[in-house]
C-alpha cells in the first residue's frame, strides 16, 4: 500500500509526539546523553557487566555517539574506542571516529586499518538500515549489517572477547543465532526496557570469543 502525503504527515506527527513524551528521551536530555539508546547499553551492561577499565572497544553505527559516550565513561581514560558511522558525530574524548559506509569494502578495510593490527576486547553494533517499511527489504538489510559486524568482530576481537549486536525478530534470526553460538562460548538474548515495546529489535550478547 502506498502511503499518501496526509498519512505520512500523520505518522510523522505521531512519532514526534511519542518521541517528545518518551521518558527515556527526557532522561537522556537530563543526563546529557546524546540519545535515548544510551540507556539500552547501560541496561545490558548493568545486567552483564560487559565493560571494564582500560578496554579497547569498537562501536559500529555510533552516531550520534550515545553508546560511545557511555563506553568512554566505563572504560576510563586508559581505555580506547574506535567508532564508525555513515553520519558524523561531535568529537568525544578517547574516541577515534571514522565517517563512512561500512558496507563499502574501502571503508570497511580503512576502519580495520585504523586498529593498527591491535585486537580489541569488545565489538558493539547498533547498526540498522534505513527503514523502507517493506519487511521483505528491511529484514535482509538488517541481517546483512549484522553479518558484516560479526565478520569484523572475527577479525578484530581478542580471544574471549565480547560481541554485542542489534538484530530484529523474524526471518534470519535463528540462523544468525546459531552462527554466533559456533564462535562464542555463551550467547544471551537481551531486550532492554528502554527499547520501545512495539519494536522487534533485540540484542544478542555473545561472550567468550573462540575464534
Amino acid at each position: 500500500m502506498i502511503k499518501t502525503k496526509s498519512s505520512q504527515t500523520k505518522s510523522s506527527k505521531c512519532w514526534l509526539h511519542e518521541h517528545m513524551t518518551d521518558p527515556y528521551v527526557k532522561e537522556a536530555q537530563k543526563c546529557g546523553y546524546r540519545s535515548r539508546a544510551a540507556f539500552k547499553l547501560l541496561e545490558i551492561h548493568e545486567k552483564d557487566q560487559i565493560f571494564r577499565r582500560r578496554m579497547k572497544v569498537v562501536d559500529l553505527g555510533a552516531a550520534p555517539g550515545g553508546w560511545s559516550q557511555i563506553i568512554a565513561e566505563l572504560v576510563g581514560d586508559e581505555g580506547e574506542i574506535f567508532a564508525l558511522d555513515l553520519l558524523p558525530i561531535d568529537p568525544l574524548t578517547g574516541v577515534t571516529f571514522l565517517q563512512g559506509d561500512f558496507t563499502q569494502d574501502e571503508i570497511y578495510n580503512q576502519f580495520l586499518t585504523l586498529l593498527s593490527g591491535q585486537k580489541v576486547d569488545a565489538v558493539v553494533s547498533d547498526m540498522a538500515p534505513n527503514i523502507s517499511g517493506l519487511k521483505a527489504v528491511d529484514q535482509p538489510r538488517s541481517y546483512y549489517l549484522a553479518e558484516l559486524a560479526l565478520d569484523f568482530a572475527g577479525k578484530a576481537l581478542k580471544k574471549d572477547g565480547v560481541f554485542l549486536v542489534k538484530v530484529f525478530q523474524g526471518e534470519g534470526f535463528d540462523e544468525y543465532l546459531k552462527g554466533l553460538r559456533k564462535v562464542f562460548k555463551t550467547v544471551k538474548i537481551r531486550k532492554p526496557k528502554s527499547s520501545r515495546p512495539r519494536s522487534k529489535e533485540l540484542y544478542l550478547l555473545a561472550m567468550g570469543y573462540i575464534g
